[in-house]
């Protein structure tokens, strides 16, 4: 009874139109090798019969939790589960997604051995339209500026959701987990990756992600430089110059001279005259 009680962790499921891949991933939850959790699974307002699938599981177990809320999107649907979640960790969980029966019990013990550490995440996987391994750029900071490396399935303490607002509601089709990351995350953050596969991802023919508008992707991706805006200045700029002054970037960069914004990596810079200030800069 006190692990339901006193839950260490809640995972966080949102759902919208997800009922024939639920069940597969809360399979995944109870059959974890670390007992202390809750699930919370948030309808998003689904036109589908994820209400009685969810209804079906919370009487399966009672570390199940059902949430129903009017659609408002993934980050509004998070943010719904969060605040109602008890335990001292979290774990965001999409409805088509599996978790290794070890990663709450491995990311729990990460966070035991090292008290500082802000963020933990695993090894992941790729499942459905495509297969194999995730190969996942190694995490550092200002690589996170440039383009997300840490998949949405991370753990972290709750208080520090709450400590930056929860996630952008604004971020309606994707890049919602990107722009948490960088508000979550600081150049002095301690992250640590488990070095096990302990997330799969489940690839999609059609999904959110590859179905996304270019015009949004450029407004999420100013938004994300907006939020750290001093973090993009401080930090991205010298990993900028490092990559201009080893030739990395040299020629794209000298080809910006009649251009009002500029691509590098994933990111959009605007205007021109930052890129010139980092660069120009000892």
């Amino acid at each position: 009874m006190d692990k339901i009680l006193k839950p260490a962790i809640s995972i966080i499921v949102p759902c919208y139109n997800h009922a024939e891949f639920l069940p597969e991933t809360l399979n995944s939850v109870l059959i974890q090798t670390a007992a202390n959790w809750e699930c919370i699974i948030i309808n998003d307002g689904s036109t589908d019969n994820t209400e009685a699938v969810a209804k079906e599981w919370i009487a399966k177990d009672e570390r199940f939790k059902y949430i129903h809320q009017q659609n408002g999107g993934l980050s509004a649907a998070r943010n719904t589960g969060i605040e109602s979640a008890r335990g001292e960790y979290i774990l965001p969980l999409d409805a088509d997604d599996l978790i290794g029966a070890e990663y709450i019990a491995k990311a729990l013990k990460a966070y035991e051995i090292n008290k500082n550490l802000r963020l933990v995440y695993c090894q992941a996987n790729k499942f459905g339209s495509e297969n194999g391994h995730w190969q996942l750029p190694p995490y550092s900071y200002q690589y996170l500026l440039m383009d997300n490396c840490i998949f949405c399935s991370a753990i972290y303490r709750k208080s520090v959701w709450e400590e930056i607002g929860g996630y952008n509601i604004d971020f309606k089709q994707g890049y919602e987990d990107w722009e948490f990351w960088v508000r979550l995350l600081d150049i002095q953050s301690e992250v640590y990756q488990i070095p096990d596969i302990l997330f799969h991802y489940r690839i999609k023919q059609v999904s959110r992600n590859n179905s996304i508008r270019v015009d949004d992707i450029e407004l999420y991706r100013e938004l994300i430089y907006n939020a750290k805006i001093e973090n993009y200045r401080k930090h991205f700029g010298s990993y900028l110059k490092i990559l201009y002054e080893n030739y990395l970037l040299k020629d794209q960069v000298e080809r910006m001279q009649n251009s009002n914004s500029y691509r590098i990596g994933n990111i959009l810079l605007k205007p021109l005259a930052f890129l010139k200030s980092i660069l120009k800069s000892k």
